[in-house]
């Protein structure tokens, strides 16, 4: 084990390769070690409060839980294998999952690009933006531009994300 990368937790035995914790003699898979610090401890933060989440309100929640692990490269393709489906299903999940953690603020796609793509983050955006429109289709996200809502896919220029009606478990930070 290695301890140079950031975000590992020094007391839980990794793997050589990093790709793996190993707990009471299991291997589970490990967090993306290029996830920047500061979102990677935002969306621990978010599966800890959807684990709360199920206590509360049930099998329901578990949505919350489940975004937020994909999100973090537990859970998904192998984020050290990423395919376009896995990237486009990552995205989708650190959107959903960064939302619910900001509630009534927004996020930039970059910073769902960030999550799945570490250093490589900027080949993401296109994607990233076309996850979020097709998010907006489906009524979890609302896209706006200087604090208004926006229409259409052919959007120029920075764009924010916040959530709308159909993001489920929206209210994890109660």
């Amino acid at each position: 084990m290695t301890d140079d990368q950031p975000g590992r937790d020094r007391r839980v035995e990794h793997t050589d390769d990093g790709r793996y914790v190993v707990v009471g003699g299991r291997r589970w898979r490990a967090t993306d070690p290029s996830i920047p610090e500061k979102l990677r401890v935002e969306l621990v933060r978010a599966l800890m409060a959807g684990r709360r989440g199920v206590k509360r309100h049930g099998d329901a929640a578990r949505v919350v839980v489940h975004d937020a692990k994909v999100a973090l490269g537990e859970r998904g393709d192998p984020w050290w294998e990423p395919t376009e489906d896995g990237t486009r299903q990552r995205l989708g999940a650190a959107i959903r999952t960064l939302l619910r953690a900001r509630g009534t603020g927004s996020i930039c796609p970059s910073d769902a690009a960030r999550v799945a793509g570490g250093d490589r983050w900027r080949e993401l955006m296109d994607t990233a933006r076309s996850v979020a429109f097709d998010l907006r289709g489906r009524g979890m996200v609302a896209v706006t531009q200087k604090g208004q809502r926006v229409d259409g896919t052919e959007v120029r220029g920075p764009i924010r994300l916040v959530a709308d009606s159909a993001l489920e478990f929206a209210d994890t930070t109660e």
